[in-house]
């Protein structure tokens, strides 16, 4: 969540020369409406239900790289999906970090109540924390950790792109 996928994401499929997709915009696509709505109407497990389909459909694909919700990877049938069809990458920012980019955001369905209520920082971590402990050990089991934080930009898509293709030149 705000760690950078949707903005490296297509910048790193044209350096690779691949086709990128952002699963939560196909989902929109799909359903005609925002992924926050969804959550609000359908629920949480029909939007998961939406997300599976739509990512096994995307994973049928060849050379394309895809940015996934922060949720997408923790759900059991999605992890073992994506670690038989590609490579797992993981966006790794600090709690402080996504605090600043999440704080205003009313789009995000599990912080739209903190910025709703005009809720303290404190709160904010504190959730952000909550989130990432349960979502850490899948998102260690990444083919590839990078803190994008620490980088300038374009090193970033750089090394990104150079570790990807060393990864695919192992797997081959």
């Amino acid at each position: 969540m705000t760690s950078g996928k949707s903005t490296i994401g297509p910048i790193l499929a044209n350096v690779l020369g691949m086709e990128f997709f952002d699963l939560d915009k196909e989902i929109e696509k799909e359903e005609d409406q925002a992924i926050i709505d969804i959550f609000d109407q359908k629920g949480e497990t029909y939007f998961r239900e939406t997300e599976w389909r739509v990512l096994k459909r995307l994973s049928e694909k060849s050379d394309i790289v895809i940015s996934l919700g922060g949720g997408t990877i923790i759900q059991d049938n999605n992890f073992m999906l994506l670690k038989s069809t590609g490579k797992i990458i993981y966006l790794k920012v600090s709690p402080e970090i996504l605090y600043m980019r999440l704080k205003n955001k009313i789009n995000r369905p599990l912080f739209k109540d903190l910025v709703m209520g005009d809720r303290p920082k404190e709160d904010f971590i504190g959730r952000i924390n909550e989130i990432l402990n349960k979502r850490s050990n899948y998102y260690e089991q990444a083919d590839l950790i990078i803190e994008p934080e620490e980088q300038p930009f374009g090193l970033i898509v750089d090394k990104l792109a150079r570790n990807i293709l060393k990864l695919f030149n192992e797997k081959n």
